[in-house]
This record gives structure tokens, C-alpha cells and sequence, in this order.
């Protein structure tokens, strides 16, 4: 291939944009003056995507929220099918946030540009007559796991798996005492991660929760340190006004972090997190955990009528099986989160059991994911 490509993303969320910065160098490996615009964050950025609008723009979860956004968000997404219409590129990847990409996508598939979407959105799990409208948007679905892939060919939806990113860059064998040497942490010390999710309406809704259960946790157990990694400059000013504002939290040994959340999953004993990619992450990394999720009360009941799996977390679905325990709604309390992560610390045959398998699970998912993408994408994009 001689000619210049041109290449639209649309990604949305912090993790939306470590894929899109990873397709962004694995396609310039093989084609350096490839040209990326679209809506990025500062790691798409970077890489050397032009960002036509900030990937804050699509950080928002649940159905609730979403409506207070809705008019910001349409008007988006309109100028956004207007700029690639009136210029469109040699294929169009929507990366994640599928409630905004596949209406995006389905009318620039309409106007015969050729699109591919990377990370499939939970149709396998929840609202699965969306299988449609994802067959009428997308040339070329991209998964991140084997069973989605599956799920899809079922469907007759062309898809092929990647593998997932993280599986490349993470080790299979994590050391604890490097990670807290680069995080400035004390060694010997039984250290306990919290993330609270990298939106704000998870931080608003989960860490005054899990500062209140980690005030229990150090009242039962003694000196256990709580690490708490805030995914950008916005959440970490969030985390300390929820700090701030939570009664106790002054004498509670909390250390607050600008990023930095891999560092914090391989210094822990053990992680209380927001249900997403953090889990994966955890698994990946070894380290046992508590899931932990809310939506906004008008959102759940919704959500739990559409829901069709047993299980919300990643871990739990690649595994087939409740291997790590799920908090949801009102079982999120101080005292069921208190409890749970003190069996973990206090029950090293607990903590084992529970990442025994995962690094099977490593194994399946290291295919060298962003190559794999790199390489069907450009395929599509050279017709």
C-alpha cells in the first residue's frame, strides 16, 4: 500500500482511549503517515490523533445520566457523521461506547464508508436485541474475548477476536514489592486498593461507600493501608472533596494517586473496585477482589429487567462461574464491603482460591491484540 490512509476514531472513556492509542502506533508501524481524526483522549492525542472533540464528552454511565447529557451528546454526534460524510475516510473504527457509536456508524455505513467497531458492547449479556442494529452499523465487529466472537457468528455479524491489550502488556508474574517501591509505599505493609470507577457518577455513588467500609476494615484488622489511584485531574480534585467531605476519613491512612491505578493493583493485597475494565485488569495482574457497583436508582431497575447473565464482571463471565464476589445496588453497604475484603485479607487460602484460574484466563486473552486489530482494520480500509 503507497497511498496515504485516513482513518476516523470515536472512542469513549479512559480505557476507549488506551485502545485507540494502541491501534494508533500498531497501524503506524506498518504505515508511519497514516492520518487518525476523530474524538480522542490525551493518549489518542499523543499518538497522533487529531481530536475533533475530547473523550470527556462521552464519560457518561446509565440510562439516567445520560438523559441530562442527551442534547450535548446528539448535537455531537451530528457534526461528527457532517464531518466524515463531507470527508469521509478510508474506514471509520468506533472504539467502545456503543450507545453513541452505532447510531454514528450505522449512517456512515449507510453512505458506503466502511467501519469496523473494536469492543463489543454487552449484547451478549443485556439488551440483546441490539444484535440487530449492530449487524445494520458495523462491516467488521473486533472483540476483545473469544466468546463474543462466537456470539456474534452466531448472528452472521462478521467478527474476529483480538485478544485484549492488557493481556499483551501486563506480566503473567506481578512482583508486589517493586510496584510499592515505584508508588513511594512502605514494604511489609498489608496494603488495600480502591477504585471507585473513572466516571464521576461511579466516584459520587461507590467511594464514600468504600471509605466508609475501609474505616471498618481498619477498625477490625488494624493497620491495613488503603491506596486510592483517581484516572485523571478531574476525579483525583472529586476524590479529595469526597474525602474531604466523609466523617473519619482524616484518620483513616488513605494514599490518593494521579493514575498510576496498575501500580496500585500489583502493591494490594487485595482490590475493592467499580464493576469495568479495572476487574479484568485485577485478574490479570492476580490479585483477589470485590466487585462493587451502583447505577442511579432510576437506571437499575431497568438494567436488572434487561440483564441476561448471572454475573456483571469480567472475570466472573470469562470464567463462567461467581469466582469473584459481586456487591450490586443495595448490597452496597460498609458492612457486606467490610466483611468481604476482610476474608480476603485474613484467609490466604480464600485470596488463593480466588485467582487460581486467572492466569489461564491470561493466557487465552495475550494474542497480541492491537496488531490483530491493526491488521483487519487496514485490510478493510485498502478494500
Amino acid at each position: 500500500m503507497t497511498r496515504q490512509l485516513r482513518i476516523g476514531l470515536v472512542a469513549g472513556e479512559v480505557s476507549g482511549d488506551q485502545l485507540g492509542a494502541s491501534l494508533i502506533h500498531a497501524i503506524r508501524e506498518r504505515y508511519p503517515k497514516t492520518v487518525f481524526e476523530g474524538v480522542a483522549g490525551p493518549e489518542m492525542r499523543e499518538a497522533g490523533c487529531t481530536a475533533l472533540a475530547d473523550i470527556d464528552a462521552l464519560s457518561v454511565m446509565g440510562l439516567a445520566e445520560v438523559l441530562g447529557r442527551l442534547p450535548s451528546l446528539v448535537s455531537l454526534r451530528r457534526r461528527l457523521r457532517r464531518h466524515f460524510m463531507a470527508s469521509p475516510p478510508d474506514v471509520f473504527v468506533g472504539i467502545d461506547a456503543p450507545d453513541f457509536n452505532l447510531g454514528l456508524e450505522a449512517g456512515l455505513k449507510r453512505a458506503g464508508i466502511p467501519v469496523v467497531h473494536w469492543v463489543s458492547p454487552s449484547v451478549w449479556a443485556w439488551r440483546q436485541y441490539r444484535v440487530r442494529k449492530i449487524g445494520r452499523s458495523v462491516d467488521l465487529m473486533l472483540t476483545l474475548f473469544p466468546f463474543e466472537e462466537q456470539f456474534y457468528r452466531q448472528h452472521d455479524i462478521a467478527s474476529f477476536c483480538t485478544g485484549h491489550p492488557l493481556a499483551d502488556d501486563i506480566p503473567e508474574r506481578s512482583d508486589p514489592v517493586h510496584a510499592q517501591a515505584k508508588l513511594g509505599l512502605q514494604g511489609g505493609k498489608r496494603y488495600v486498593g480502591l477504585l471507585p470507577g473513572s466516571r464521576r457518577s461511579e466516584v459520587a455513588r461507590l467511594l464514600p461507600v468504600f471509605l466508609e467500609a475501609a474505616q471498618r476494615c481498619r477498625q477490625l484488622a488494624g493497620d491495613i493501608e488503603f491506596l486510592i489511584p483517581a484516572a485523571n485531574k478531574n476525579i483525583y480534585r472529586q476524590c479529595q472533596q469526597v474525602m474531604a467531605a466523609t466523617a473519619g476519613c482524616a484518620d483513616l491512612s488513605v494514599t490518593l494517586f494521579e493514575g498510576q491505578a496498575r501500580e496500585v493493583i500489583q502493591s494490594a493485597d487485595a482490590i475493592l473496585l467499580a464493576s469495568g475494565t479495572a476487574a479484568l485488569e485485577c485478574l490479570l495482574v492476580g490479585r483477589p477482589m470485590l466487585v462493587a457497583y451502583r447505577l442511579h436508582p432510576l437506571s437499575a431497575p431497568l438494567a436488572k429487567r434487561l440483564l441476561e447473565t448471572p454475573y456483571v464482571s469480567l472475570p466472573n463471565h470469562l470464567l463462567g462461574r461467581m469466582q469473584v464476589p459481586e456487591y450490586l445496588q443495595q448490597d452496597v453497604t460498609p458492612s457486606r464491603l467490610a466483611e468481604g475484603l476482610l476474608a480476603l485479607l485474613q484467609d490466604p487460602e480464600r485470596a488463593a482460591a480466588q485467582v487460581a484460574p486467572f492466569s489461564a484466563v491470561h493466557r487465552d486473552l495475550k494474542r497480541g491484540a492491537a496488531a490483530r486489530a491493526a491488521q483487519y482494520i487496514v485490510e478493510i480500509a485498502s478494500g
